[in-house]
Order: C-alpha cells, then sequence, then structure tokens
C-alpha cells in the first residue's frame, strides 16, 4: 500500500533540460546561427564554426586534436576506428552505459568484453579490467559515469604495462578532472557527446579529443568518409563513414563552450548543497567520489538501501513522483550485455558476425561475473539535474527526499 509523502509546500516544477527551462541556450546561439544561415555556407567542410568549434575545445582541454563529428556514438566509433582492430579482436567496456558506446565496437567488427564496475562509483576500474584482458584486446574504454571519473592512475598503469590503448567516455564528464587532470586527455582518445542534456548541447553532436597525431589523422578521415580534404592527391583511403557535424551544430557550439565553465560550476555547486542536506538521511548514500576526483554532476545518483526504505530505489522513486520529481531508479534497466544485441547477436543478417570470431570467455555473460553491476544497478537512484538549478530547487528536492525517507521508515 501507497502511503502520500507529507507535504510542506506545494509542488514545484524542477527546470528540465529537455527544454529551454534546464538550458544556458539564449541570444548567443541565436546570434551565430543567423550568421551561419546569413552565410548560406552549412557544411562543415567549408564553413568556419565547426572549425572554430574544434580549436576552441582543443584549447579548452589541453590537447593538440580535437574533431567534431554528429553524436557521441560517433565519436566513440571514430576511436574505434582509430585503434584500427581486427575482426575479433576485443575491446574491454563498461555494462553499465548506453548502447551507442557499444554499438560501434560491433560496426568495426571486434568484440565487447564486458569488465564489472565499482558500485559505489558505477566505474569500472583497474581490479575488474584486468581479468578480462587477453592476446587479443585491442583497447579499453572507460566510462565517466554521470561525470564521476574512473580511477585513472591505476588504469593507466594497468594500460600502459601491456601497451594498450585507453579510449575515455566522457559524454557525461565535461571539465572532470582525475588528479588534477582533464578526463579526455588522460588516455589516447577522448569521447564526447553534446546530445540534448549533457552539460552542453547542440541537441546531436560529438568531439574526439587527442595528443596522438596519428589516431587524431585517423579520426579526421573517418568523420570525412576517408577523403583526404587538403592532401596533394586526396583518395577515400579506407572504409569509412559520413560523421561530419554541420555548420548550424558547430554554430550553436561556438555559442555553447564559453558557458561550459558556468554550466558545470552550477551543477557542482547545487550538488554539494544537496550533499550536505541529505548526508547521514537513513538508507540513503550520497554520490561517492574518490579523493583524487572530481565529479562534475550531469546526474546526481543515490545509492537506496532497500532494507531500510521498502522498495528501495523503485519504492523511493514512487514516492518522489507524488511531488512531481521524475527519478530514474535503475538508471538502465539491466546491463548492457541482457540487451537482444548481445543475448541473442542480432547483428548482421543472420551471421551473428563479429560474434562468430569470439572466444567463449569473452561473451561470457554469466550473471556471477559481474556483482557489482547488478548491486550498483539495483541501488542507484538518478534525480534529473541540469544548469538552471537554483537553491529553491535543490532544497525541494532535499525536503523530498527526507519526507520521503520519513514516510517509508514510519511505514516499515
Amino acid at each position: 500500500m501507497n502511503h502520500p509523502v507529507a507535504t510542506s509546500h506545494p509542488v514545484l516544477t524542477l527546470p528540465s533540460d529537455q527544454d529551454s527551462s534546464g538550458r544556458l541556450l539564449g541570444q548567443e546561439e541565436i546570434a551565430c546561427l543567423t550568421e551561419s544561415i546569413e552565410s548560406g555556407t552549412l557544411t562543415s567542410t567549408k564553413g568556419r564554426f565547426v572549425r572554430t568549434l574544434e580549436e576552441r575545445f582543443a584549447d579548452v582541454m589541453g590537447v593538440k586534436h580535437a574533431y567534431a563529428c554528429a553524436s557521441g556514438t560517433a565519436a566513440i566509433h571514430c576511436a574505434v576506428a582509430a585503434v584500427n582492430p581486427e575482426p575479433g579482436d576485443e575491446i574491454v567496456t563498461s555494462p553499465i552505459t548506453d548502447m551507442g558506446a557499444l554499438t560501434p565496437i560491433l560496426y568495426q567488427a571486434a568484440i565487447p568484453v564486458f569488465a564489472d564496475v565499482d558500485p559505489k562509483t558505477y566505474n569500472v576500474t583497474a581490479k575488474t579490467i584486468e581479468p578480462c584482458l587477453s592476446e587479443r584486446t585491442k583497447a579499453i574504454i572507460v566510462t565517466h559515469l554521470f561525470g564521476n571519473p574512473c580511477e585513472m592512475g591505476e588504469i593507466m598503469e594497468l594500460a600502459n604495462a601491456r601497451n594498450i590503448p585507453v579510449i575515455e567516455d566522457c559524454a557525461q564528464a565535461y571539465l572532470t578532472r582525475y588528479d588534477g587532470r582533464l578526463v579526455g586527455s588522460i588516455g589516447a582518445i577522448g569521447c564526447f557527446s553534446l546530445q540534448q542534456g549533457k552539460h552542453i548541447t547542440t541537441g546531436e553532436g560529438g568531439l574526439v579529443t587527442t595528443n596522438d597525431s596519428a589516431l587524431g589523422r585517423h579520426m579526421y578521415l573517418f568523420i570525412n568518409k576517408a577523403w583526404g580534404y587538403g592532401d596533394p592527391k586526396p583518395d577515400h583511403y579506407f572504409l569509412a563513414l559520413n560523421y561530419r557535424m554541420s555548420e548550424l551544430q558547430g554554430a550553436v557550439a561556438v555559442a555553447q563552450l564559453p558557458k561550459l565553465k558556468t554550466s558545470v560550476a552550477n551543477r557542482v555547486a547545487a550538488a554539494a548543497r544537496l550533499t550536505e542536506k541529505l548526508s547521514g538521511l537513513p538508507g540513503i548514500e550520497t554520490p561517492w567520489t574518490g579523493p583524487l576526483s572530481t565529479h562534475t554532476y550531469w546526474k546526481y545518483c543515490l545509492r537506496v538501501d532497500g532494507n531500510v526504505i521498502p522498495g528501495g530505489a523503485t519504492g523511493l522513486a514512487k514516492l518522489l513522483k507524488e511531488r512531481g520529481i521524475a527519478s530514474a531508479p535503475r538508471y538502465i534497466q539491466k546491463p548492457a550485455f541482457m540487451c537482444e544485441v548481445f543475448q541473442r547477436q542480432r547483428t548482421f543478417g543472420n551471421s551473428r558476425f563479429p560474434f562468430t570470431l569470439a572466444r567463449p570467455e569473452a561473451v561470457d555473460y554469466d550473471r556471477s561475473r559481474f556483482p557489482g553491476a547488478f548491486e550498483a544497478l539495483d541501488g542507484v537512484l538518478v534525480l534529473p539535474w541540469n544548469e538552471r538549478y537554483a537553491e529553491e530547487h535543490v532544497d525541494y528536492i532535499a525536503e523530498c527526499v527526507q519526507d520521503a525517507v520519513a514516510a517509508s521508515v514510519e511505514v516499515k
């Protein structure tokens, strides 16, 4: 039986990252779009906005090369293509991630090998990655989930000892730092998303970063159908796609980029306020961040103890919904390897390729191998979050969580 949460204030509508209420979009973006449209040049091969974005983002990241592409998925695809796996090679990755970070591996005829995660951070670690490595391992993809960085020191030490490139999925981790360094500049390649809900947005879009000129050249070409623009004798050098960003997206991104620091600072400040208000609440754990890590809060996640709060994260989410807070228990409903594309190996026609090339150990998805992932998903509750949160919004969320916990504990 559900018991309504006691309310001391009327329902407050929170800013949403799905519309202007939660996004730093305004006249700057309109001005750049107007300039782009009036120029009549909307392709990035001849325009200036995408090139400007690439130059400025490289400067923000402190890297030699940055290239814009069509989406965060495209960014991962460019990165995987750049390490150039042979069919059947393996790429170690996380089971708690968007499918767009996994399907590019299959499209490049490689095998995703899933490492377990730390249930406190939801991230892969050197300890979980190491058992997944084999003579076929071509790369490691680390996902800095929710804006909380992986423990990159130990991961890079492991990867460097075996000469394995690390690809950083920073889709949710703009300006996130580990040991003072920006994620996306630590591994061989960084991948970013400009999708609607990210720290900055162009609706859809992506960016890749690297200090390796050879990898940068390959990614630039992969974005452009492997056509060597500007080469003395250009050609289509290898199999590749058109993953270009349009000048319209580039114009919006050029206006968004100067707002990134403000977006991140607002999210971090709001998160600190909520953590202070919820610390010590029975059955609730606020986000855990390592001593060398700087969290930039794409989302704010609670861990909910089902032994204290009936129904755990799902039960708490139902109570918060009564107060207009649309939280997401579990984040994703199941680890990625439980989706049909992996369980039934549905790829190209009925071929099952590239799974036909996989070692049995690489596609062993037995639940016992992933205790951290299942624990992480069972307990996580993802709260909505964006850069437009003011103190009143944070205080409202805190009050609603406190009331929901009090009601739950009382009912129990």
